[in-house]
């Protein structure tokens, strides 16, 4: 497999779980703690090797691809306050790598939103990550891991983690076939957002992958599938029927962003990791609890 330098990251959904704050902000923007959600998925991106990467966005998140370019006006004004810090934080996040963006159109699904990206990745194997999961690995990231399994077994690979059984419907589920590893596993198949009964296994897609550009010729004829949106799912498994696909078991600490409780999660915890923040978080978290005592 040849060396992956690009990724893809979807962007152009509503938000329609945190309105009215996505109304006029797009989710992505929604920071954890003090930096937009987006900005992580980026650096994971960045720390595996990936200095390419596209956007596919909308029509009004145009402050996405703000947030990633120089701000002249505010870099003047930190160096006039001779504020070194934030200056070397601006300059670090206009700089950390070739953004890119497109937007899609109309809203037919990640498929389709990932379909938008084929003349950016020309006929090379690339990486997607979905901003709606956060992981935290400080020795390896989620798509770094999926990058090393992608280039061990020479083919797709699909992140997962195992998920309770109360939440396997919300998710793509994988079918095992083959244990080829302690964390990898070759598919037979993946089913969108299965009932309990009908799941295959307990183990869902988290909105990692790396693909192969042939994903793109099954993606062009794809009918649509659950919402009657063109499903990422849905062209994996017919990718899977002629070529070997992967899922991994990726190591880390994930955060379902997408999801209130786990956006609120992810403040605490965000939170009590920052030598700056933990011990006035612990103290809050502390009085809190005694007046639910």
């Amino acid at each position: 497999m040849k060396n992956i330098t690009k990724a893809i990251i979807p962007a152009a959904g509503f938000g329609t779980r945190f309105l009215p704050a996505t109304k006029a902000v797009p989710k992505e923007m929604l920071p954890i703690v003090d930096i937009p959600t987006i900005q992580y998925i980026v650096e994971e991106a960045v720390n595996s090797g990936i200095r390419d990467i596209l956007i596919v966005t909308s029509s009004y998140k145009t402050c996405i691809e703000n947030h990633f370019d120089q701000s002249y006006e505010l870099e003047c004004k930190l160096l006039e306050k001779q504020d070194e810090e934030h200056y070397q934080m601006m300059e670090r996040i206009a700089s950390m790598a070739n953004i890119f963006a497109v937007r899609q159109k109309h809203p037919r699904g990640l498929g389709h939103a990932i379909l938008c990206g084929e003349a950016f990745i020309q006929n090379e194997p690339f990486a997607v990550l979905l901003g709606d999961d956060v992981v935290v690995n400080k020795e390896k990231g989620a798509i770094a891991q999926l990058m090393e399994a992608a280039y061990a077994y020479e083919g797709s690979v699909v992140g997962v983690q195992r998920v309770a059984d109360a939440a396997v419907h919300k998710y793509g589920i994988v079918a095992p076939k083959e244990q080829m590893s302690e964390r990898i596993v070759k598919l037979a198949t993946m089913v969108e957002k299965p009932s309990l009964a009908h799941a295959p296994s307990n183990m869902a897609v988290l909105g990692r992958y790396v693909l192969e550009p042939e994903i793109f010729a099954y993606l062009k004829n794809q009918p649509p599938g659950a919402g009657n949106e063109i499903q990422l799912t849905d062209a994996i498994a017919r990718l899977a029927q002629d070529k070997n696909v992967y899922a991994c078991d990726f190591e880390g600490t994930r955060y379902d962003v997408g999801d209130k409780l786990g956006f609120l999660q992810a403040q605490i915890d965000f939170a009590l990791g920052r030598e700056d923040l933990h011990d006035a978080m612990a103290e809050i978290i502390r009085n809190t609890h005694k007046k639910l005592s």
